[in-house]
């Protein structure tokens, strides 16, 4: 298959919340940054889960609870398998990747980062691979700091990375795609850097994941997260990959059933990885969901659903720049089928409002990276998110919603 011979009609009729209408418009559903729709294939399987096999899993020996914990832990390895993971217990189900990113900040962070430690980030990160990070350096004394960005070009400068890396450097936690920008880091040549100089690395993957294939082995990260519901899953569920001998060197974060070996009046010992993780009953269904989720997606193609998306985010580029007074940001080379812009004297909120009314569905804010619309000098951009699903008549439907609200408010 290539992306010309590429049927985005077949893959849309596998999505049922995609045919509908917003008044006389067909749905144009462009914020799939924001969550993804959900095949029948993902929808079929939690049906199945609640009406056949609803059972806490790793409890007891019943037939739907063996059932249950078999369908649970055939997820754990279908992730292994995507992420290409030497072994499924490096994979923790979390309940997204903000909840991931926490483990590893409170539990790893919390143990290992001391006053005066330095915790790397670049300006474009989401909220949530910010935040946590800022609160255990309040909590330790460690400190913050942030890789070089070209505003214009929407890229890292890298040229000072080596000393960004040096002591007292500790870990880099780092976004495979920015959710504003589109922009690709080099993850696996920055994540090399970093292990020359001793330091870890997390990779946010949650707008690469549906996107892009993902080898954790190639890319030489320590830690990778990502949300199931970016990448056609269900809402609810996440995923922590970590390499094995650092998850088994991290204590719980949180404690409860489950997570523990034996427990007696005057303490406890907690269980091996991932259930160590993994405290009180876990998002069973969900897991359930991610996993048919990437089985659907193995059997599209991830090679093949990158290269439609970048010929499809090639003609919205194209579209969107010919429109006047309209400036798209971000790398002008490859990039994540992520596109944000600004249209001069038209407010953002007002954009997708209008759009809303000729059944586009886009983004308009922050979007949860404040620090970096700040570096940009813009208080907020217009943002459509692309997926394989997509088309080009949606992409024309997107300019024409566009171009009827510059003459509005022309």
């Amino acid at each position: 298959m290539t992306a010309c011979h590429w049927d985005a009609g077949a893959a849309r009729r596998e999505f049922p919340a995609l045919d509908q209408r917003v008044g006389e418009f067909p749905l144009a559903y462009l914020d799939n940054a924001a969550t993804t729709h959900k095949p029948r294939a993902v929808i079929e399987a939690m049906r199945v889960f609640y009406e056949r096999d609803n059972a806490n899993v790793h409890r007891a020996v019943h037939e739907l609870a063996h059932r249950a914990t078999g369908c649970f832990e055939g997820a754990r390895a279908s992730v292994a398998r995507f992420l290409n993971a030497s072994n499924a217990e490096q994979i923790v189900f979390t309940r997204g990747a903000t909840e991931a990113i926490n483990l590893v900040a409170q539990s790893w962070g919390g143990a290992r980062l001391q006053r005066g430690d330095r915790i790397l980030l670049s300006p474009m990160e989401h909220h949530s691979n910010l935040v946590p990070w800022q609160q255990i350096a309040r909590r330790v004394g460690a400190t913050l700091a942030y890789i070089p960005m070209d505003p214009i070009a929407g890229t890292l400068r890298l040229e000072e990375l080596d000393s960004l890396l040096s002591s007292p450097t500790k870990i880099l936690a780092l976004t495979h795609a920015s959710n504003v920008l589109g922009t690709i880091n080099p993850v696996a040549a920055i994540a090399a850097e970093a292990r020359r100089k001793g330091v870890i690395t997390l990779i946010d993957a949650a707008q690469s994941v549906g996107h892009l294939p993902l080898d954790v082995e190639s890319m030489g990260c320590d830690f990778l997260v990502f949300s199931g519901h970016k990448m056609y899953g269900p809402m609810g569920v996440g995923i922590l990959w970590g390499r094995s001998e650092i998850l088994e060197s991290m204590a719980p974060w949180q404690g409860g059933g489950e997570m523990v070996r034996e427990v007696t009046w005057d303490g406890f010992t907690f269980g091996p990885p991932p259930q160590r993780f993994e405290a009180g009953t876990p998002p069973v269904a969900e897991a359930i969901g991610l996993g048919a989720a990437i089985r659907f997606l193995e059997q599209l193609g991830r090679k093949e659903i990158a290269l439609y998306e970048s010929e499809l985010t090639a003609y919205a580029l194209e579209r969107l720049r010919g429109i006047p007074d309209l400036r798209t940001l971000g790398p002008s080379g490859e990039r994540a089928p992520v596109i944000s812009w600004t249209q001069r004297g038209i407010h953002p909120h007002d954009i997708v409002c209008l759009a809303n009314e000729r059944g586009v569905a886009l983004r308009g804010g922050h979007h949860c990276a404040q620090p970096l619309c700040a570096m940009l000098g813009v208080e907020g951009t217009v943002r459509a998110s692309l997926a394989f699903y997509n088309t080009r008549s949606e992409i024309d439907q997107l300019v024409d919603a566009v171009e009827s609200a510059r003459k509005l408010f022309a």
